[in-house]
């Protein structure tokens, strides 16, 4: 193709009277190159056309993009790289293509997706996003990786966060009741990630947990789900995801009591919202006024956030929840059926008239765990006292009642055992152990005393001191000298 400056010279030459060979010969191009420009009637400018080029990627061109859209629901240290994909592509489809050739095509389909995510999208007041993030929390002196449930309100830019251990349905009913109640009304919409743990979108249906689907129907908001890999559909939440990480989570937390510290990370929001949005230049704490104003009325009733499931217990008694987390009921539930009831952060074990059995607090995470409530297993262990040395509930007993006991013969043992389970169903099992170590004198341990001093542990405590008594000295001069001299008056009588 011909510059302009060439185009012109020749239209000058042949307007000057030059044939088309002279023109040809002059310039030294081609005369049908010379008849092309002279023909040509439209030189307006044109946008430019990017050549298309067949390339060997061509017929896998869809199952790359098909590759990278699955990546936008994964943990960026487990998405597709270049490499990755030419090897699946060498693998699997049998590609014979180069490297560049692909790391090309993954760069521009992965610079579309992120320009897609940057959409900008209206939102009316009201209106909340919800996703979970993740962060490290030293809970009581140990880090644990846990999840943080964010909802934000896209029309003002205020958010809130509540931390649990998963991503349950449990947990995230929690953390939205929690903040609804924080805020004082319900949101009339909540956008929801393909991939919670509340419900998915399956082509055009969407399967919602049961608990969730009661805890909507209680609190009456409508759910969208987003789209699957179209996380820009609530690009809100994400960025409040990253900014509550990077803000509130940093240094690492130091927390020993979760339920107080989620109380109080409600109350952090505030520091944010003294600020100005980033786009209106109003304050946040102002614009989300807005959002209060079309938020529906609390229900008149509490939402109980648990599920009831019958669990078969294993030889040992224990239930499996998750499929990898182990929690006792009592031996003589062996291979038998048990009601538990599931929270956001523990686990009642229920006999069956549905008085609680044991409650553990409820584990997370992909290694297999074990929570054992041993007080649990004094009735069967009464039953074969000689299984103590080897028992669980002996790593717990404190040490002296440990060795007491373990010096004791079959009888006495079983009696104290006996005693154990009593105190332990009246009083817990820590004031049991407290009770009976205290009461052990001279090789003895009496049930009466251990009772009366449980009582005093669970009643006033070991370290209160006893309640002043009423003075009695009024009462000695009241009574005891007005006695004597009643008592002199009648021997002077009898004389």
């Amino acid at each position: 193709m011909l510059k302009m400056p060439q185009i012109n010279c020749i239209r000058d030459l042949s307007n000057s009277g030059y044939r088309v060979s002279e023109i040809a010969k002059k310039l030294g191009i081609d005369r049908k190159t010379v008849r092309k420009y002279l023909k040509q009637e439209n030189f307006s400018p044109m946008p430019p056309v990017p050549s298309q080029q067949a390339s060997k990627l061509d017929p896998y061109k869809a199952k790359i993009r098909e590759w990278l859209a699955k990546d936008q629901n994964c943990w960026h240290k487990q998405q597709h790289t270049a490499k990755r994909i030419l090897d699946r592509l060498r693998f699997e489809e049998g590609f014979q293509g180069s490297y560049s050739t692909v790391q090309r095509y993954v760069k521009l389909v992965r610079h579309v997706q992120q320009a897609r995510a940057n959409q900008e999208l209206h939102w009316d007041p009201g209106t909340a996003q919800v996703d979970f993030g993740e962060a490290d929390f030293d809970i009581c002196g140990i880090r644990h990786r846990m999840k943080y449930l964010t909802v934000s309100f896209p029309y003002s830019n205020d958010g809130f966060a509540q931390v649990f251990g998963g991503e349950t349905a449990e947990c995230v009913c929690q953390g939205l009741k929690n903040i609804f109640e924080y805020i004082g009304g319900v949101p009339k919409l909540l956008v929801f990630d393909n991939a919670t743990g509340v419900g998915h979108r399956v082509g055009d249906q969407i399967h919602e947990a049961e608990l969730f689907q009661r805890f909507h129907a209680h609190y009456r908001f409508q759910v969208r789900f987003c789209n699957p890999y179209a996380g820009y559909e609530k690009g809100n939440v994400e960025r409040k995801v990253g900014y509550v990480r990077a803000n509130m989570f940093v240094p690492v937390p130091q927390v020993n009591d979760l339920h107080s510290y989620n109380r109080n990370l409600l109350e952090m929001h505030k520091t944010k919202a003294t600020e100005l949005h980033y786009k209106k230049g109003i304050c946040i704490a102002e614009l989300f006024k807005d959002d209060q104003a079309v938020l529906r009325e609390l229900p008149p009733t509490e939402f109980a956030v648990c599920r009831y499931n019958w669990l078969k217990a294993d030889g040992y008694g224990k239930i499996c929840l998750d499929g990898k987390h182990y929690y006792s009921t009592c031996p003589e539930n062996s291979h038998r059926k048990v009601l538990a009831g599931i929270y956001a952060d523990h686990i009642d074990v229920l006999r069956e008239d549905g008085s609680i059995l044991t409650a553990h607090t409820r584990l997370f995470g992909s290694e297999r765990t074990d929570s054992s409530d041993y007080s649990t297993t004094l009735s069967t262990l009464m039953k074969a006292p000689g299984a103590w040395e080897n028992s669980g509930i002996r790593q717990q007993v404190p040490d002296v009642l440990r060795n007491y006991m373990d010096q004791q013969d079959r009888k006495d043992r079983k009696d104290n055992l006996r005693m154990m389970r009593d105190l332990t169903e009246r009083y817990g099992l820590e004031t049991a152990f407290a009770s009976m170590e205290r009461c052990i004198h001279n090789g003895q341990l009496n049930a009466c005393d251990a009772t009366i001093l449980a009582e005093r542990i669970v009643g006033y405590g070991l370290e209160t001191s006893p309640t002043p008594g009423p003075l009695l000295s009024v009462y000695d001069d009241a009574f005891l000298k007005g006695g004597e001299q009643h008592d002199t008056q009648d021997e002077g009588g009898i004389g």
